[in-house]
């Protein structure tokens, strides 16, 4: 038996109430917190959950225990609260469990624990033309935390910052993507260079005009964040343009339900091919998480394939389609400022559509250096940080 204390976590969970008393019932054990709250806990499901270092490697913190290794009926001999206040159950089978009230707590799922669990999760926060855009400064993120901490969940939240005071010599993003983590590699590198050039193999090495776009809507998984950092900006025009592709999806929904419906269950394929490289990927327009929130925006027109649903369908996404493009073209939803020299733009591309005016090469020189890093790695850090 075992009877180390009740910890299986890198976080801490604060008392919110002490466990009040205990009860035994045929296949779950239900708790009173001090406050009133009964949560049930399931005997199948606090033996998964046993925190000990028989079930729980105390190094990686990782479970090496498996439920079925226990016997599907296996029930506690005795169940009481002991004097450190913790719930402590002993097993049928000689195997001893104790559980910290602040991580039950934590994880109990009664509907009330379930419900506050879930409005306590960051929202987005939906913006349009109106945005007070959140502006940091280059020297800041790189030697506050407290700053650093603040724009990245700027990022999360809102899906759009800028950065100020960035040195302006080639390879300097990388530097500041760093402070949030490993910089993604795609086949235009691991810093790529947005120029007009006369071999372009995309239409963003040229000096028209991008329509408002997610980047690399052809991979399964898009990147999470873009960066955009510009290094000189002398020629007229190139503005950049924004829309929040989640407050578009938001106004969709509530404005035109069937189009909202079908940009979610129509796939579309979206295609990026040249010399080297030939990618395609199948997938909806509006991609919804496992709650039913949008999650992601997937559109760049000029990367798409002809349309291949069915014939009853077609009319169907045909219109749902031009309906969301019409809609990214309304002022209500756009944000345009020009990017100037030591600048750069930090901005969720899996939410945050993105485009430019058409530029005047012959004006003066124009350089930006671009990046990605995963969404995951993003959420990662500030939840490292928040500890």
């Amino acid at each position: 038996m075992n009877t180390a204390a009740a910890v299986a976590d890198f976080r801490t969970y604060p008392l919110i109430s002490a466990l009040g008393g205990v009860q035994s019932l045929a296949d779950r054990v239900a708790i009173e917190w001090a406050d009133g709250r009964v949560s049930p806990f399931h005997h199948v499901w606090l033996r998964d959950n046993c925190p000990c270092p028989q079930c729980v490697y105390n190094v990686t913190r990782e479970q090496v225990f498996e439920s079925v290794d226990a016997a599907e009926d296996l029930k506690p001999a005795a169940v009481h609260i002991d004097t450190d206040g913790c719930l402590r159950i002993d097993w049928q089978d000689g195997h001893l469990s104790r559980f910290d009230p602040g991580w039950l707590r934590a994880h109990a799922y009664d509907e009330q624990s379930r419900a506050e669990r879930l409005a306590a999760k960051p929202k987005p926060y939906l913006w349009r033309s109106d945005l007070q855009l959140p502006v940091f400064e280059y020297a800041a993120l790189m030697n506050d935390n407290a700053v650093l901490l603040q724009w990245l969940i700027a990022v999360r939240d809102i899906g759009l910052t800028q950065v100020r005071g960035v040195p302006t010599e080639p390879g300097s993003l990388k530097l500041i993507a760093q402070r949030i983590s490993f910089i993604r590699e795609s086949n235009f590198g691991v810093l790529f260079n947005v120029q007009s050039k006369a071999d372009a193999d995309s239409n963003a090495y040229t000096a028209f005009n991008l329509p408002l776009h997610t980047d690399l809507p052809t991979r399964e998984l898009q990147p999470g964040l873009q960066f955009l950092h510009c290094l000189v900006n002398d020629a007229e025009g190139g503005e950049s343009i924004f829309v929040d592709g989640f407050a578009i999806a938001d106004a969709l929904r509530g404005e035109d339900p069937a189009s909202f419906q079908a940009l979610c269950e129509i796939p579309v394929e979206f295609r990026n091919k040249d010399r080297h490289s030939d990618y395609r990927c199948l997938a909806p327009i509006i991609a919804l998480d496992a709650l039913g929130r949008v999650a992601e925006i997937r559109m760049a027109n000029f990367l798409r394939g002809a349309f291949d649903t069915s014939v009853e369908q077609m009319p169907r996404l045909y219109r749902a389609y031009r309906r969301f493009i019409a809609m990214t073209r309304e002022p209500r939803f756009r944000l345009m400022q020009r990017l100037n020299s030591g600048e750069l733009w930090c901005f969720d591309n899996r939410r945050t559509l993105h485009a430019r005016n058409a530029f005047d090469p012959a004006t003066g020189a124009r350089h930006f250096q671009g990046c990605y890093i995963d969404r995951d790695e993003l959420l990662s850090r500030i939840l490292v940080m928040q500890r």
